[in-house]
């Protein structure tokens, strides 16, 4: 399970904005967003380089820290 819906959220991302800037399609980064996919190591360190976070806030829970 990733984070990556919560960053957004708390960043005021849409999941539209990263979906281009990482040249996906919003139905594969909403997939990513909600949980149905999980995306390949390599595009995590891409996402959280985009959101200007360390990786692990992709992939922790609030419970972990």
């Amino acid at each position: 399970m990733n984070r990556i819906k919560e960053v957004l959220e708390s960043k005021g991302i849409s999941q539209t904005w990263l979906a281009k800037q990482l040249g996906k399609s919003f139905c594969m980064v909403n997939a990513y967003a909600c949980n149905r996919r999980q995306p390949n190591l390599e595009l995590l360190f891409e996402i959280a380089k985009i959101l200007e976070v360390d990786v692990k806030e992709l992939i922790e829970s609030k419970e972990e820290k």
